[in-house]
């Protein structure tokens, strides 16, 4: 029995003793603790902060835009953003004696960068609790590494990268630009910024008080790099047309202006510009309303440049051919107290006259024998009042009216293109399905090796019916001043009055030309609007007119499109610019 007390003893014992030995270990812990995030809290904290583990966002190159033969549109530079970590500076040390302190580091920092003291410690100050502060944004390598030599302490540089659009104003409507974080805000940029962005990558590292780092600690996940978008834009024809727009704006001291070249096999935007523009590398002075992209954006009455399109109208509905005449005597037509008006009373012609006198009594005796809705079908197939939908920012879908009861007036003054409105890109998509043989095939911005489905709007054979009498309005009429050497053009003008807040003001114009080339085997289509020119010429014929001729005619020699005239009409014909006669309104 005494053998068994005494070993119970014995282990009682040594479970004291391990208890004993438990609860030193945990009371040196606990001091070790308390020791460390009371007594000597400040330290650790400024350990941290001195030796902290980051993770940093590795920015992805932006896609490239390119035009259709791989021009850059729009590139992506890397350069430097200085950054500060003013907690971090203002904890440093301070003995001015010798010159050390958040003082003297803001003082060397603001020489090395060129600014004022004052402001840079006013920057700091404010700030103080924050570990994260731009100092600049987006310099060139040389102007950070000179910051960078003065080692200020909580100063560091990141890598970015800055957008660069080598055609500038040119092509600034379609490309757009970015913010100074790379986001897209206007054109393409903006519409399509979600595949240019790419995905950043990501990395790990410890870095110390002056943002140099240590070490990297972990796996780096890679940046992938955004696409490249190709346009369908040619930056040959978008200089040409830009510089003639803009010359005849100067000109005619107009307000605003756009114009578009479509490829009629295609449905390929190849030119697009608009007056007035802006640089997007030099952002400075930019205006809200340059940054309007017209020919999208901003909507018209087309007045006469429809009347081909009632003409095709006509002669889908079986009721009249080609050979067909009307009476448009006495030159007007009243509906109560509402009168239109011809520039003279041109007697019994036939379509190809009514396009060349450009006579509204003619337009609307037709439409007026027709179903009620026959020339707003027409309309409506060609996509007037749709959206063209090529994705673009603020794009207008234009109005075209729709009734349940048409008032004769109305569609009186659809038929001349009076009582709807279009945007420059759905005028020239109409007169592109015109010119394709009827078959509207879709518009789009980006380069197609085969164009997409489209549809028969207008029987083939009308078509080119009507194209050959716009023809004779280049060679005989008010588009005279259309022509181009070698080749045979065919086009409409219109001359709109523009509606005020009283409604029409009769001292105010819109100038349109809306035509295609070669007339033969049309390649081109294309719509040149000149708003509110303010010189002695204001009619389609004299501002929009000339425009298309020399722009037109850089295209199909730049594209490598051969004459269609014969050899012996190749001559320059004359250009007149003073009309012999006067214009109908609308005309």
């Amino acid at each position: 029995m005494k053998t068994v007390d005494s070993s119970q003893h014995i282990g009682k014992w040594r479970l004291r003793f391990v208890y004993g030995v438990a609860f030193v270990l945990f009371m040196v812990a606990a001091g070790r603790l308390f020791y460390l995030t009371v007594v000597d809290k400040a330290f650790l904290q400024n350990q941290g902060e001195i030796r902290a583990v980051r993770t940093e966002s590795i920015p992805a190159t932006r896609g490239m835009i390119l035009d259709r033969r791989g021009e850059p549109l729009a590139v992506s530079t890397p350069t430097w953003t200085i950054i500060a970590n003013p907690k971090a500076l203002w904890k440093m040390p301070s003995d001015p004696t010798i010159g050390v302190g958040p003082e003297q580091e803001i003082k060397r920092l603001a020489e090395v960068m060129g600014v004022g003291r004052a402001w840079l410690q006013e920057k700091f100050e404010a700030n103080k609790t924050r570990s994260y502060m731009y100092l600049r944004r987006q310099i060139p390598p040389q102007e950070a590494d000179a910051i960078m030599a003065a080692k200020v302490v909580g100063v560091s540089k990141t890598k970015e990268y800055k957008r660069f659009y080598p055609a500038g104003e040119v092509a600034s409507h379609v490309v757009g630009f970015t913010n100074i974080d790379d986001k897209g805000q206007e054109g393409i940029e903006l519409a399509y910024d979600r595949a240019l962005q790419g995905q950043p990558g990501q990395r790990s590292y410890v870095k110390d008080l002056s943002g140099n780092i240590i070490r990297g600690i972990g796996a780096e996940k890679n940046e992938r790099p955004g696409e490249n978008i190709e346009l369908s834009i040619d930056l040959r024809l978008q200089y040409l047309a830009y510089r003639e727009l803009k010359a005849a704006v100067n000109e005619h001291r107009a307000t605003s202006a756009s114009a578009v070249i479509l490829d009629v096999k295609t449905g390929e935007i190849l030119a697009m510009v608009n007056q007035p523009s802006y640089n997007p590398n030099d952002r400075a002075k930019l205006e809200y309303e340059d940054l309007r992209n017209r020919a999208v954006i901003d909507l018209f009455e087309p007045g006469s440049t429809m009347k081909p399109f009632t003409i095709s109208a006509a002669l889908m509905s079986g009721q009249y051919s080609t050979e067909t005449t009307i009476n448009t005597s006495p030159g007007y037509l009243r509906f109560g107290r509402f009168t239109i008006r011809d520039a003279a009373n041109y007697g019994v012609i036939d379509f190809e006259k009514l396009l060349i006198k450009s006579s509204n009594v003619g337009a609307s005796k037709i439409a007026l024998s027709l179903p009620q809705d026959a020339v707003w079908n027409m309309d409506y197939e060609l996509g007037i009042g749709s959206p063209v939908g090529i994705g673009f920012p603020g794009e207008a879908s234009g109005v075209l009216p729709s009734h349940p009861k048409w008032h004769p007036s109305e569609i009186a003054t659809l038929s001349y293109g009076y009582g709807l409105s279009v945007s420059t890109l759905q005028l020239a998509q109409a007169y592109m399905a015109l010119a394709n043989g009827g078959y509207r095939v879709p518009i789009t911005i980006f380069k197609q090796d085969v164009p997409a489905d489209g549809k028969q709007v207008i029987p083939h054979q009308i078509a080119k019916d009507v194209v050959k009498m716009m023809e004779a309005v280049v060679q005989r009429g008010s588009g005279r001043a259309a022509q181009i050497p070698g080749y045979r053009v065919a086009g409409k003008t219109g001359t709109v009055h523009k509606v005020g807040s009283k409604g029409y003001e009769y001292d105010q114009y819109i100038a349109l030309f809306a035509g295609v080339a070669p007339a033969s085997d049309p390649r081109l289509a294309m719509v040149v609007m000149v708003n509110d020119p303010k010189g002695r010429e204001y009619y389609g014929g004299e501002v929009a007119a000339p425009v298309f001729s020399r722009v037109m005619e850089g295209a199909l020699t730049t594209l490598n499109i051969y004459p269609d005239l014969p050899e012996g009409l190749r001559e320059v014909r004359l250009k007149t610019k003073k009309l012999p006669y006067q214009v109908a309104q609308g005309g």
